[in-house]
């Protein structure tokens, strides 16, 4: 059952049926309370609605058995109690990830988490079925997509001042200077034609960089003396470029990992291989890893190998495929989603292993501040296990400084990380639990009615302060996502002034 809820090749219903299976199974309990009477007893009465619901692309690309695998493990054992615990950054395999929607939204339940968020890169084809899982396993849902924007045009680095500074400076992307990572969060379920629309540009350049970055790898592979891969076949056919998802480096950095599984051998060889034919300098933990012949996730650990130390040599600068910051606001604004930036902290050692340790925004923050805020940025997004204690103080009160919405969550996309985000359980974090079931309400509500959307002008609370409003729509999410209460009549409440 676990692998067709993950199987790359199904349809969406087809993953969305499988997993109505497993929460119509006896005992099956909704996220954050035990079974009732009914839901132990075990009913297809979920499948039928969430069916009705889930999106229509059909997936192309094969699972590989170690997502599969992932997926078997996160759900092998009987669903704990949640605690109040949410991830809004998970990617699926619309970008880069070992999991399906389904599959995501099932490994965050499994997890006990009480709300799931996904954020593909540079595309929003998976969030139907997002929803449509969480709604299955009782998950409060917010989706959206990340993509890589210029914090300024050529026109205004061109006349200096701190458009210039910021263009020389790498913010907050390991890989380029003056371009930032964003999401864009909460979409409207309505909104999911315009994205697609805003987005396939920078899909269809991001294929072609990523297909000459690939000449230039295969190049690497040839001149150590080994067969290169086949960019149709092992970059694109991995992806679900063909059902709107996107072709990122990862999936050209899982082809290279396999051509070099394939060429080295696994075991010893391997490294060695990669240290005296590609010149790596592994440190022995890395070394460790990638020298175990058993190690079921060996591809996704050389590709994070290959990222943070290997990326640069055949790295070819995105230009064209990048939109400019304020543009990516503006248009997530006109449909009623958040515009955040993605807080990344300066960087000592990468939990995930694809980044070096590195500076980035700390020593502007202010100031960069000041310029999202100008920009048209509502909300800044962080994952609390990669910063400092002192790094989240200071990025708390700046947001508060400036007015922004604080988002966290904890990037997903591959099977070694955890969907967990125990930082959530302190009681001083309790302010981005709140956040987070503000956003199901704003994404459910706006789908609803969009003057419902949390900073929609014509809001009838738009008059009360950000934290007000917060609060007031984390109430509302927690009885949409927890208690099921259908939207309409949470909006209805909410328009009538009579919420309680």
């Amino acid at each position: 059952m676990h692998e067709a809820i993950n199987d790359f090749a199904a349809s969406p219903e087809e993953r969305l049926a499988a997993l109505a299976a497993f929460a119509s199974a006896p005992g099956f309990a909704p996220a954050g309370r035990a079974a009732t009477a009914a839901e132990a007893a075990g009913t297809a009465a979920g499948a039928a609605a969430t069916k009705a619901g889930a999106a229509a692309n059909r997936g192309a690309a094969a699972a590989n058995a170690s997502a599969n695998d992932a997926v078997a493990a996160n759900a092998a054992a009987p669903a704990r109690p949640a605690a109040e615990e949410s991830n809004n950054h998970i990617h699926t395999i619309y970008s880069f990830s070992p999991y399906a929607p389904a599959a995501a939204a099932l490994g965050a339940w499994k997890a006990g988490l009480t709300v799931a968020g996904s954020v593909d890169h540079d595309s929003l084809a998976g969030a139907a079925e997002m929803r449509a899982a969480c709604a299955l396993l009782g998950l409060g849902a917010v989706t959206g997509f990340e993509i890589r924007a210029f914090l300024h045009s050529p026109e205004e680095v061109a006349r200096g001042g701190a458009a210039a500074a910021f263009a020389s400076r790498k913010i907050n992307n390991p890989d380029s200077a003056g371009i930032v990572y964003m999401t864009v969060q909460g979409v409207p379920a309505q909104a999911a034609d315009k994205v697609a629309e805003f987005l396939a540009p920078v899909r269809e350049r991001r294929l072609a960089r990523t297909a000459a970055m690939a000449g230039r790898a295969n190049d690497i592979l040839k001149g150590a003396g080994l067969a290169p891969f086949d960019f149709e076949r092992d970059v694109v056919g991995r992806s679900k470029f063909a059902q709107g998802g996107t072709v990122t480096e990862r999936h050209l950095l899982a082809a290279m990992a396999e051509a070099l599984i394939a060429g080295f051998g696994r075991g010893e060889a391997l490294a060695s291989g990669l240290e005296a034919k590609l010149g790596l300098a592994l440190k022995p933990k890395t070394r460790a890893t990638l020298s175990d012949p058993a190690n079921p996730y060996l591809v996704y650990d050389l590709l994070g190998l290959l990222k943070a130390e290997f990326l640069p040599s055949f790295f070819i600068q995105p230009t064209d495929e990048c939109v400019l910051a304020r543009e990516a606001c503006a248009f997530a604004r006109s449909i009623g989603a958040i515009p955040a930036y993605a807080y990344l902290g300066d960087v000592g050692e990468s939990p995930t292993g694809d980044k070096k340790a590195e500076k980035f925004e700390d020593d502007f923050l202010p100031e960069l501040f000041a310029e999202l805020k100008e920009i048209g940025f509502q909300a800044v997004t962080y994952m609390p296990p990669r910063n400092t204690a002192a790094q989240l103080e200071r990025v708390r009160e700046l947001c508060r400084d400036f007015g922004f919405m604080e988002i966290s969550g904890v990037d997903i996309n591959q099977p070694r990380q955890s969907f967990n985000c125990p930082e959530l359980r302190r009681p001083e974090f309790a302010h981005l639990n709140a956040a987070t079931w503000a956003m199901v309400a704003h994404e459910a509500l706006s789908t609803a009615n969009p003057d419902l959307g949390l900073f929609a002008a014509t809001n009838p609370y738009a008059a009360l302060g950000l934290e007000e409003r917060i609060a007031l729509y984390a109430k509302a999410g927690a009885d949409v996502g927890r208690a099921g209460v259908d939207p309409t009549v949470v909006a209805d409440r909410l328009l009538k002034g009579r919420y309680e």
